[in-house]
Parts: C-alpha cells; structure tokens; sequence
C-alpha cells in the first residue's frame, strides 16, 4: 500500500532531481562561456600573428596554420558540446514530465482510494474482492520497477556523458 507520505517524498526525490538537472545544465553553460573566452583569446592570438605574417615572417606561418585549425576545432567542439546538451537536456526534461506525469496519476489513485474509503461496509468489501482491481496493483508495481529500472538507466548514463565531455575538454586544453 503506497501511502500520502510516500507519494509526497518520492515527487520531492523527482523534483530534487529536477533542479539537480538544471544545476548541471547551469555549469554546463558556464563552462560553455569559458570556452567561448578561450576562443575570443585565440581568435586575437590569432590576429597578431596574422599581423606579424603579412609584414612578411614566413617562419610563422605554420604556427599561424596552426591556431587557425585549433581555433576551428574548439569552435566545432563547442558547437557539437551544445547541440549534445541540448539533446540531453530535451531527453531529461521529458522523461522529467513522464515521471511528473505517473506520480499524478498516482496521487489521483491514492485519492480514490480515499474516497472508497468512505463508503459503507459492504461496498468497500465488493471493491477490495473485485480481480480487476487486483489486475491493477499488479500493473501498477510492475510500472514502478520499470520505472526505478530507467531511472538508474537515465543516471548512469549522464554520469557517462560528463566524463566523456570532462575527458573531452581536457584533451583540448
């Protein structure tokens, strides 16, 4: 039997998990924005030397080449970082409102529950004995394991995804 106080904590896990996200999604643009100093110190590292190669140093020009190509690698870097996050952030936001969704279904159940609860006797004994109901529970808990299943799958998974984006960015500094 799932009571009030249960419904209540597992919506503030989910919604804990929410803001955990967008905390995550907060640091990430943060990150984004370092990154995008980062360009703008290489683009005008990169318009000195422009300078320096037109006054006629060919001693220079494979470093020229050189920042150039970086500087268009992190620019394609950060372009595919922030179309990934956005992905990501689109997957969560709506498994966030599946998971929203299923526990007000599960709130509505608990209240009808509540309001059987207030018929007489011989009513409440007709619904507890009815298979249909039973047909439901059980559906109702396999659900919830699915659920907890994703949920771990949805963890791990984006556990994954900032180590690859830290191990991404570290062989790019």
């Amino acid at each position: 039997v799932v009571t009030r106080d249960d419904v209540e904590e597992s919506l503030k896990g989910v919604f804990q998990f929410v803001k955990d996200k967008e905390q995550l999604l907060q640091d990430l643009r943060s990150k984004i924005e370092e990154t995008k100093k980062k360009i703008l110190e290489k683009q005008c590292e990169r318009d000195y030397w422009l300078e320096y190669k037109n006054v006629g140093s060919e001693i220079h020009a494979e470093k020229i080449s050189s920042l150039e190509k970086d500087i268009v690698e992190v620019k394609n870097e950060l372009e595919r970082t922030e179309e990934h996050y956005s992905e990501a952030l689109k997957v969560v936001r709506e498994e966030n409102q599946k998971l929203f969704d299923k526990h007000m279904k599960l709130l509505s159940e608990e209240a009808l529950k509540k309001a059987v609860g207030y018929l007489d006797k011989n009513c409440r004994r007709e619904i507890e004995e009815n298979e249909w109901l039973k047909g439901e529970v059980e559906i109702y808990r396999k659900e919830e394991r699915d659920l907890k299943a994703s949920v771990e799958l949805l963890e791990e998974e984006n556990t994954s995804l900032v180590a690859k984006l830290i191990d991404i960015k570290l062989q790019h500094l």
